[in-house]
């Protein structure tokens, strides 16, 4: 059955959740055609068979699958069992993949060469580092060139101007040499759940919707944030108190620390986080600007001379935000979202940053699970807004579950 359900295909090997829902929808219908068929024929076959066997073994295969991933994707970041990849496109429309597959070689595609059309600027060739291929865009040309470079896959990109007759007649060589194709269209930032291919007189259209947080969507992710957060802080409640008293004893101030900040289409509201810094810290604020080693309009230092003792292991565990809990319970926060903006922030956005503020700001996000503290303004703004314009409940899940590995390998956290 997982075969049958194409679990195995190496397009869906190592990266995303198309692998998973596959072998999930493969037992379930394994066991439910048991359970037809059982039934059908009157098969003596044990209820607790099917109760025990199915979770324990759709945990299992995920078990084994997420094992599997890792060892991969230390593969391929070594360079090892990948698709060497020849893309074809127009210079920048190139230069733009060949930095989106290097950012993620757990993906398993690694560019050994491109055809690029119009290449005017010399700084372009130093920048690939791998052979550069022109031609007069003939299927002919593309072949030799897949050839040279030893392509086993072939990326077609904006920017380069084919007739659908070479098109065609390019797809059928490198399905004759068994060489893979790919079609690489110039949208950035979209998640697969919002693309949808129509054939149309034999074209095939991409259709890309827009996800509206609103209706039951809106009343589903309520309930999970009531649900989880007051579940959390009956769980973290004693390590709370343990926190309030250790920062007491350890400097002067009060216990918390409240900060303005912006939420959903703009609303300031009060966050809440145990205090990790001295009292005066806001004040001292100004005369550190000058080694600031934050990106853009963020301000972080990794050595920060206004945290406490108990501030920098708060920080370090990601302690310091646990009250941002009783925000998600009271409904300015979300579990899951963007990072929660100071308000200078938002008065020196951009118009397409302010695009963060279409949903509530979370406790944790994308930025959480990706670097934090290490990724630079721009990783930070493309995340949030890749997080509004893709979000869906599943991925608020997954980010949930990633927020822990993240915490326990405290990689960006000062």
């Amino acid at each position: 059955m997982l075969g049958a359900w194409g679990s195995r295909e190496p397009r869906i090997l190592g990266s995303g959740a198309d692998e998973y829902k596959r072998v999930f929808a493969s037992a379930l219908w394994l066991f439910g055609a048991l359970a037809i068929v059982s039934y059908a024929f009157q098969m003596d076959l044990a209820r607790g068979y099917v109760g025990i066997a199915f979770p324990i073994g759709v945990v299992g295969l995920i078990t084994g699958r997420w094992i599997l991933r890792q060892h991969l994707a230390l593969e391929r970041v070594k360079g090892r069992s990948t698709a060497h990849v020849l893309i074809v496109g127009g210079p920048t429309a190139v230069a733009h993949l060949v930095d989106a597959l290097r950012r993620f070689p757990q993906a398993g595609y690694s560019p050994v060469g491109a055809y690029v059309q119009g290449l005017t600027d010399p700084q372009i060739d130093e920048s690939f580092e791998f052979p550069i291929y022109q031609g007069n865009n003939a299927a002919l040309d593309i072949l030799a060139a897949v050839r040279t470079s030893g392509a086993d896959t072939v990326a077609l990109t904006a920017g380069l101007h084919l007739n659908p007759v070479t098109m065609r007649q390019l797809g059928w060589e490198l399905a004759a040499v068994n060489i893979g194709l790919i079609v690489a269209p110039a949208l950035t930032d979209i998640a697969g759940p919002r693309i949808h291919t129509q054939p149309v007189a034999g074209l095939p259209l991409i259709h890309v919707t827009t996800p509206r947080l609103e209706g039951g969507k809106r009343v589903a992710k309520r309930a999970f944030d009531i649900l989880a957060s007051s579940l959390l802080l009956v769980i973290f409640s004693p390590v709370m108190l343990t926190i309030a008293l250790c920062i007491k004893l350890d400097s002067p101030g009060s216990v918390f620390f409240r900060q303005e900040r912006v939420g959903m289409l703009g609303d300031p509201f009060t966050m809440h986080k145990f205090r990790s810094m001295e009292i005066n810290a806001e004040q001292r604020l100004h005369e550190l600007q000058k080694i600031n080693e934050g990106s853009g309009l963020l301000f972080k230092l990794k050595v920060d001379p206004r945290v406490t003792r108990v501030g920098s292991i708060l920080r370090r565990f990601s302690l310091d935000e646990l009250p941002q809990l009783f925000n998600v319970f009271s409904g300015s926060m979300s579990l899951v979202g963007p990072r929660p903006p100071l308000s200078v922030e938002v008065d020196a956005y951009e118009e397409h940053v302010r695009r963060r503020l279409l949903v509530k700001p979370g406790l944790t996000g994308l930025w959480q699970v990706s670097g934090r503290s290490n990724l630079s303004w721009q990783d930070s703004v493309r995340l949030d807004l890749y997080y509004v314009e893709n979000w869906s409940m599943a991925g608020d899940l997954a980010i949930v579950f990633r927020t822990v590995q993240a915490v326990a390998k405290r990689d960006g956290a000062y």
